[in-house]
């Protein structure tokens, strides 16, 4: 295969499996059937692009050769039971049948999706992982690192809850809008771990991938839409906006990271940040609020910290830490020990920063953040040998490219450790 049909193959894998596979489910709504047909058109295409050329619209070109696949299975079952035509029309009328909401809840194909996949009767874990990997095509890889298990656990889970789908027969429907509150949570999750992979995705070439933040962001908005002013969205909201109005100063013109102290902050999308503001202000986060709205506006508030700094040296770190300590409070979780251990060091010196991180290696085991993060402290407090050696156990763990030449760099400025 020519490295150009590889690369636009594995580009469009990479940006579009998630929404071949909602048009998939939501023409056929056989979950059993839509990965295994959609692999297999990667599979063929991997032979045919460098014989017949890549196609004008590589994404067509995939939806088409699985849709096909999954009408030759369906065709294969009705043969088998003696019902063809009955089947094989039924399957080619589906998607209208789909489309049609006779409610009229949801218009947005993969937002029913979305909600689909958080049916109540699947943990609300194993529900937000199925959304990613199916509807918002993050791979495996990340999101076993966004729910800090191995992949192969990841994997596992994932196979459980398609399973339990298909042999439970859990409706890919549309829930009522009476039963739509007891989903938002699961689908608020969802949409937070889609942006955090696409601001720090654990592999592949990308530094960042705005368009799966921007499509997380999309979401939310479109369920705010449907239910106005829950706590949850507008503190989630107003998160996403603060991080998102970032991304043009987030890499270099190479596709190099350039980390938030290095910005050019009048590169920020300063209308998103005033919206962000107006949101974490709105009377909805005055009151009582649940603990996920509560994670998500004391972590927008962190980001708004940042945002209104004039430079990176005007950051009252102070605060930061003050925030990530309310943080910790409720929601003790490693990635927010980690970063309150960065807060720390800003605040207080390396040498504490240091201290914050002691008990992370059990919790974080297979980070590469980790080790990144000691490194640079260690080097800050003038350990090289140290920080040579905790960047060495980053590099082994990363798993993206753009991260990982960032770790490399970072470690050569030590200079070669003495003979």
């Amino acid at each position: 295969m020519t490295a150009t049909a590889q690369d636009v193959l594995a580009g469009t894998v990479r940006e579009e499996w998630g929404r071949l596979v909602s048009l998939l489910l939501a023409q056929f709504r056989r979950l059993d059937l839509v990965e295994d047909a959609l692999a297999d058109a990667v599979e063929t295409a991997t032979r045919r692009w460098p014989r017949d050329g890549t196609p004008d619209n590589p994404a067509a070109w995939l939806h088409t050769a699985a849709r096909r696949r999954v009408l030759d299975r369906m065709r294969a079952e009705a043969m088998a039971q003696r019902k063809a035509p009955l089947l094989v029309v039924d399957a080619e009328r589906q998607e209208a049948v789909v489309r049609a909401d006779p409610g009229g809840l949801v218009e947005d194909e993969r937002l029913r999706l979305v909600l689909m996949c958080t049916h109540p009767a699947l943990d609300p874990s194993a529900a937000s992982a199925l959304a990613l990997r199916l509807v918002l095509g993050v791979t495996t890889h990340d999101v076993a690192r966004l729910f800090l298990v191995p992949e192969p656990t990841m994997a596992a889970r994932l196979t459980r809850a398609k399973k339990k789908i298909v042999s439970a027969g859990i409706p890919f429907s549309v829930p009522s809008a009476d039963d739509l509150p007891e989903r938002l949570g699961v689908v608020a999750q969802t949409a937070y771990l889609a942006f955090t992979a696409g601001y720090a995705p654990g592999s592949g070439p990308d530094a960042l991938r705005t368009e799966l933040a921007g499509e997380a962001i999309r979401l939310v908005r479109l369920v705010d839409g449907l239910r106005p002013g829950e706590p949850v969205l507008v503190a989630l909201l107003a998160l996403m906006l603060l991080q998102h109005s970032r991304r043009d100063a987030r890499v270099d013109d190479t596709g190099r990271i350039v980390l938030l102290p290095d910005q050019d902050r009048s590169r920020w999308r300063h209308d998103e940040v005033a919206e962000a503001l107006g949101l974490l202000g709105s009377l909805v986060l005055t009151g009582p609020i649940d603990v996920a709205a509560a994670g998500f506006a004391v972590q927008a508030r962190i980001a708004a910290v940042h945002a209104t700094a004039a430079t990176a040296a005007d950051t009252d770190w102070e605060q930061v830490v003050h925030h990530y300590d309310t943080l910790l409070g409720f929601a003790p979780t490693p990635s927010a020990r980690l970063a309150r251990a960065v807060a720390v060091a800003e605040a207080r010196g390396p040498q504490e920063g240091l201290a914050a991180l002691d008990g992370l290696d059990a919790d974080l085991p297979h980070s590469h953040r980790l080790p990144a993060v000691r490194a640079e402290l260690l080097s800050r407090a003038g350990d090289a040998d140290g920080a040579r050696a905790a960047y060495g156990l980053a590099i082994e763990r990363c798993a993206n490219d753009a991260e990982l030449a960032l770790l490399v760099e970072r470690r050569d400025a030590l200079g070669a450790a003495p003979g």
